[in-house]
């Protein structure tokens, strides 16, 4: 899920009552505290809710989820932003004018100038900025990135690619680039807004994907972030289709196929997607399979929201009927903004179906009241 932003004059204080309120709703065993410590506490990763509420939860633990919810690794580091704050912490300005190391900050202004003979003289007299990695905390992705994952323009710092941006990646990838930079850089590409609009993302996949990218490393990001000629790309060079992205392209045959041998994180993830793209019948072949219409979406899956939220937030009614025939709760919340299923309806524009939700929640108190302390499965 998108990390919560920092205020531009944050208080310890305020967030020091954050944790406190995270000990309370984890102790109250409120589902949306399970998913946050979930995907922000190291800990808690990949464990279901009922063993998140069996654990103890010490107050340390808490601040820990809290810093990581806020974009940094640790409660010190947090700490130390809001107190000593260095360039890097200066979160109002673009990635390119936070970072500190001169070398660094001079190979990607010549990157973003599309000065090849200057970056390449850059990188004979500091070699090992090819292998380097700038610190970057306070935002949701782009916290370790390589010089090579600069050329993605994503996050949107710029706004514009040189023309000569193929050569320009070829330099650095002849420099020494290692994988896991060709596979992040492939994905920010396959991801990446302005890469697509300035008609060089499919371009810079084959490029990338030609010097040894794995395809598969960026197939379920383009598929997230709902980039269909990505997807479609990324499967041409190789990308296998498994359950998740047969769920996104509404491959009913496919899912069919691949349910029955596939893991419980590619059954989550592409109930996710399936409901993400309305894809009704593939929504009832996995809720039919077992498939609980309650989880929040998985980490890396628009996390913060259940099913339900994303089908009323669409007004897609029939996806909405189906997933309340299935019993899909109404009162849970999203997590970054409170919301019900209903309130997202409204927000975006469904009043009818809004009401609707909103009437059926109301019918439903007397039951919640009556399970309101159970532990959610």
């Amino acid at each position: 899920m998108p990390v919560r932003q920092l205020p531009a004059e944050p208080s310890l204080d305020h967030l020091k009552h954050q944790a406190k309120s995270l000990l309370r709703d984890h102790a109250a065993h409120i589902p949306a505290s399970a998913q946050r410590l979930r995907e922000f506490h190291p800990r808690f990763a990949k464990l279901p809710d009922t063993a998140i509420f069996a654990a103890r939860l010490t107050l340390s633990a808490a601040q820990c989820a809290i810093a990581r919810e806020h974009g940094f690794p640790s409660w010190p580091r947090l700490k130390r932003h809001i107190e000593a704050p260095t360039l890097a912490d200066r979160l109002d300005l673009p990635h390119h004018e936070r970072i500190e190391d001169p070398p660094f900050r001079r190979a990607v202004q010549l990157i973003d100038h599309g000065d090849l003979y200057g970056l390449l003289a850059q990188l004979k007299q500091h070699p090992e900025l090819v292998y380097q990695h700038v610190v970057f905390e306070g935002r949701n992705y782009f916290r370790n990135p390589s010089l090579l994952e600069f050329i993605a323009e994503n996050p949107i710092r710029r706004g514009i690619f040189p023309s000569n941006i193929l050569a320009i990646a070829r330099a650095i990838l002849e420099a020494g680039a290692d994988q896991a930079s060709r596979n992040e850089t492939l994905t920010l590409v396959a991801t990446g807004s302005v890469a697509r609009e300035r008609g060089q993302q499919i371009p810079l996949i084959d490029f990338l994907c030609d010097h040894g990218a794995d395809p598969n490393a960026a197939a379920h990001a383009a598929a997230l972030h709902d980039e269909p000629s990505a997807l479609g790309a990324l499967i041409r060079r190789g990308a296998r289709i498994d359950l998740p992205i047969a769920a996104a392209l509404a491959r009913i045959e496919d899912v069919a196929r691949l349910l029955p041998g596939s893991s419980p994180h590619d059954r989550h993830l592409a109930l996710a997607l399936a409901a993400q793209y309305g894809h009704i019948e593939i929504v009832h072949v996995l809720l039919a399979a077992g498939e609980d219409p309650n989880r929040y979406n998985p980490v890396g899956g628009h996390s913060h929201a259940t099913p339900l939220h994303q089908a009323a937030g669409a007004g897609n009614q029939p996806l909405v009927h189906l997933l309340l025939e299935h019993g899909a709760r109404l009162d849970l919340e999203d997590v970054l903004w409170h919301g019900t299923p209903a309130d997202w309806a409204a927000h975006e524009g469904h009043p009818e179906l809004a009401q609707y939700l909103h009437q059926r929640e109301k019918t439903a108190l007397p039951e919640r009241s009556a399970t309101r302390e159970a532990v959610p499965s």
